[in-house]
């Protein structure tokens, strides 16, 4: 069965109004509609200007909706004085790009900051503060001031301290973008962790399609305010609609080369070039292989590769084919009722 949704978005819009005089007003959120389900890993993606961090604030009511709502936990948002709005924040914990620590505070403190605002006992705001440098792997770093950290540790110190009121949802609005590849693969592993152990819901926010591929169950894509594609991870990565998300595909999935790409290949490569596109383990390669090999075709990878998605494969293999033109011709027509192929060239 389906997990309940823990955030729902029903016809939002969100309009800032004219900063100058004649100026348009700006539709930051245009008409969202969106269901983000518990224990769910959600990814929201869109270039700069798309609207994605507008969306996410909405959840922690940190901007107010201009028309449709927002239900968080089952508590529709719209309405609600600050007063009202406290104990629904302290359920939603937050990271961010540039860590937003206190420099004045060492970690320690950094981690209780939260659980002072909360009221928490100071005997169990102490074991929830080792407990969670633990789980972080910052033990050893209670007494260290920002200052004295690496980015990836102060990001591992932002994240202890969005989990410090044990939040059922957290929000990570492109926390890795300040990071080198290294220690994203780290970051995103601990998040992971999060989800896996805690069972806490994340929604990320960014622009890198490598961050949704590596963490995301499911993803929306955003432009101009509004959500153009959404499913799972693999649905979008494998079969991408439309061109904003075939863009953001093409950053970590070598598809069926076409432009400057093809040139390159048709100037270094005869014969006919063609892709071969498979999903899901619907047939294996060698299979494919061995049935040009068998009507004497030659063939050449030229291009693309094999994804895997969480333990789902698929990708595009683009060969370049030599031989007798009925050979060739009588391949692609036994392979085609196995894979898909597109001639290229």
């Amino acid at each position: 069965m389906a997990a309940m949704p823990i955030v729902t978005f029903n016809g939002v819009s969100k309009i800032y109004p004219p900063r100058a005089k004649g100026e348009e007003p700006l539709v930051a959120i245009d008409a969202v509609t969106l269901e983000i389900e518990a224990g769910d890993i959600y990814g929201i993606i869109g270039y700069s200007g798309a609207g994605k961090s507008t969306l996410v604030r909405l959840i922690n009511a940190l901007e107010k909706v201009t028309s449709g709502s927002v239900n968080v936990n089952g508590q529709e948002l719209a309405g609600l004085r600050e007063s009202e709005l406290g104990p629904i924040r302290r359920d939603i914990g937050m990271i961010f790009q540039q860590f937003n620590l206190f420099n004045s505070r060492n970690v320690w403190r950094n981690i209780e900051y939260p659980l002072q605002v909360a009221g928490v006992p100071i005997a169990e705001r102490n074991k929830r503060i080792s407990d969670l440098l633990n789980f972080v792997g910052l033990a050893d770093k209670a007494s260290a001031f920002p200052d004295q950290l690496s980015g990836g540790q102060k990001q591992r110190v932002g994240i202890a301290r969005a989990l410090a009121t044990s939040p059922s949802i957290l929000l990570a609005d492109e926390a890795t973008s300040a990071l080198d590849p290294e220690t994203t693969h780290e970051v995103l592993n601990l998040l992971k962790r999060v989800n896996r152990e805690f069972g806490t819901t994340i929604v990320v926010i960014t622009h890198e399609m490598e961050v949704i591929k590596s963490i995301a169950h499911k993803v929306a894509v955003m432009d101009s305010g509004r959500i153009i594609e959404r499913g799972s991870v693999f649905d979008v990565f494998s079969n991408p609609q439309t061109d904003a998300t075939k863009r953001f595909v093409s950053t970590v999935v070598r598809a069926i080369p076409a432009d400057d790409d093809l040139q390159a290949l048709r100037q270094r490569h005869p014969g006919r070039i063609v892709t071969l596109s498979f999903n899901d383990g619907n047939v294996s390669q060698s299979a494919v292989f061995v049935e040009l090999a068998e009507r004497k075709v030659g063939f050449e990878l030229i291009y693309g590769g094999i994804t895997d998605i969480q333990g789902r494969t698929f990708g595009h293999l683009t060969l370049a084919l030599t031989g007798a033109g009925s050979d060739i011709d009588s391949a692609l027509a036994s392979i085609g009722s196995i894979v898909t192929v597109t001639e290229v060239a």
